[in-house]
């Protein structure tokens, strides 16, 4: 569980460009790129269905 939050915050703090390049090596040591791809498509598509639905709910109003 541990291993699966440490890879989430490695990509949350990617997608928001605030990673070291140390901490981003580190990472893939620790993590196996399929885990960190995985977790980076789930938080895109998130991450574009928010973005939809706000604006789908903006041009309703």
């Amino acid at each position: 569980m541990q291993q699966l939050i440490s890879a989430l915050q490695s990509v949350i703090a990617a997608f928001f460009g605030v990673q070291s390049e140390n901490k981003r090596q580190s990472d893939f040591k620790q993590h196996s790129p399929l885990s960190i791809i995985i977790i980076a498509v789930i938080l895109f598509i998130i991450f574009v269905a928010a973005i939809y639905g706000v604006v789908a709910w903006v041009l309703n109003t």
